[in-house]
């Protein structure tokens, strides 16, 4: 069912994806309060997401991110490319580059933080029927942000020992500068959670046992330079 077929039925069909059983029943309550919405169908997780499209086919699955067994992005990529009738419109937590773009590029059209109203939710479900963007405000400033600002300097992955990424060099990096998981967060416009993850796999790879000892692997193999070190 495409966004015009939607239209001219005049009942927008959606399904609800979200493993937090208040949160999803208080969105189900919400929308069955708006009119030219009705709530099909209810899912757990990623994989009662992706099944429930196949099975009733919605005009739109209102997504979670962070979900068990499947998460929202797989759950995302998995039903736009097996359902492409169906659009999809993130409602979550979290607005982090991380969260966000991983999301897009999965094929997600909307994205939307669970501070929305309903209004809100539903003028971004139109949108996406209606083929264009539905995106929170915030959501669309990061995205200006991202475009407008100067690329970052790449980080070969060869360069990189021990299995680290380059985010997780980037992270490592900036723990060597002493900055604290917030500063992090801000400076790469990530969440702390996805802070203490990467800082969780560095120690992981690097066998160091705290911060002290990941800025002596930086400083060690020329990720960062130790406090007074001009490089001269």
């Amino acid at each position: 069912m495409n966004g015009s077929a939607a239209a001219a039925r005049g009942t927008i069909k959606v399904v609800v994806a979200d493993d937090q059983s208040v949160v999803r029943e208080g969105i189900v309550m919400l929308l069955g309060l708006l009119p030219g919405v009705e709530v099909i169908g209810s899912a757990r997780d990623g994989e009662e997401a992706v099944a429930l499209t196949a099975q009733l086919a919605p005009d739109v699955v209102l997504m979670d991110l962070r979900m068990p067994r499947c998460d929202g992005v797989e759950a995302t990529r998995r039903i736009r490319s097996e359902h492409p009738g169906t659009e999809v419109v993130i409602l979550t937590t979290y607005a982090d580059d991380d969260s966000l773009f991983p999301a897009l590029r999965a094929g997600a059209r909307g994205y939307l933080t669970k501070d929305a109203g309903g209004d809100e939710i539903v003028r971004s479900i139109q949108d996406v029927l209606a083929g264009q963007a539905g995106l929170a405000p915030s959501v669309q400033r990061r995205l200006l942000e991202r475009v407008t600002a100067p690329d970052p300097a790449p980080v070969a992955p060869a360069e990189l020992p021990d299995g680290l990424t380059a985010r997780e060099g980037e992270v490592l990096g900036l723990v060597a500068e002493g900055m604290s998981n917030p500063e992090i967060s801000r400076a790469l416009h990530i969440s702390t959670a996805t802070v203490k993850t990467h800082i969780n796999n560095i120690f992981g790879k690097t066998g160091a046992r705290d911060r002290v000892q990941a800025m002596r692997y930086a400083y060690r193999h020329g990720l960062s330079r130790p406090p007074g070190d001009s490089g001269a």
